[in-house]
């Protein structure tokens, strides 16, 4: 029988941790790793049949890194506390793990923004992964490295994207400062063209090749946010050449 380890990075997650813990308690064993909450998520965790490790936040790789070494299951399913696992995925994963036919496998995840899922507007992301030197390298948007094939699972994960307006573009900002720093590390430079031209085909790749068009206004929001939101990395990878900040 294959069993399933469950990985789960907090910060300050009171409002969501309690029903992520239970959407993925048919899991052989859950780590909750902390980055020092300063909320009651420790506390609602612990009274959940979960692992828990707090460590210093330095970036999301090392995070997640540092729970993959206690890791005791076959595989491993990474989800956030905004994350949760219908029925329908819990039984996809247990099936597809009895009889795997890859190494690893993405997941559908449908923006959820003005109260409603964003169908056309989902991303499909590696998260079930076997448990095989297995590490995630990246600062921010990081990637998880793995060996031999990837497959894709049917079934949706809920993912409760957005907050509120406020929140999302906050989220890109902070995102956008990673992203400015690791094309720094890269030696990579930014331009007044890439100003123009990356926000423009980032807009248009939400909006009309992903079909954002399709979810009404929410789509349309998410689109020009996306596109703010490398905007906002260009202008920070700028600003960091011209040592302004």
């Amino acid at each position: 029988m294959q069993t399933l380890t469950v990985i789960i990075p907090t910060f300050n997650e009171e409002k969501y941790i309690q029903d992520c813990l239970h959407s993925v308690a048919f899991a052989n064993q859950i780590i909750v790793i902390d980055s020092f909450s300063s909320d009651d998520t420790v506390n609602i965790a612990k009274k959940c049949n979960c692992e828990i490790i707090q460590r210093q936040f330095d970036n999301f790789s090392n995070q997640k890194n540092e729970a993959i070494k206690l890791a005791k299951g076959d595989w491993i399913l990474f989800i956030d506390a905004d994350e949760r696992v219908p029925q329908k995925l819990q039984y996809e994963i247990q099936e597809t793990i009895a009889n795997a036919k890859h190494n690893a496998y993405k997941i559908r995840f449908p923006h959820f923004y003005m109260n409603r899922f964003l169908y056309h507007t989902e991303n499909k992301v590696t998260r079930l992964v076997k448990n095989n030197s297995v590490h995630f390298e990246g600062e921010v948007h990081e990637k998880l490295i793995h060996e031999g094939s990837v497959g894709l699972l049917e079934n949706f994960m809920i993912h409760y994207t957005y907050k509120g307006l406020f929140h999302y573009i906050k989220k890109k900002d902070s995102y956008a400062w990673f992203q400015a720093k690791m094309a720094k590390d890269k030696n990579k430079k930014a331009t007044y063209l890439h100003l123009l031209f990356k926000p423009f085909y980032r807009f248009f790749h939400t909006y009309i090749i992903r079909r954002g068009f399709l979810d009404g206004i929410p789509g349309l929001a998410v689109a020009t946010i996306d596109a703010y939101g490398v905007f906002s990395r260009y202008v920070k990878m700028i600003l960091i050449d011209k040592k302004l900040k």
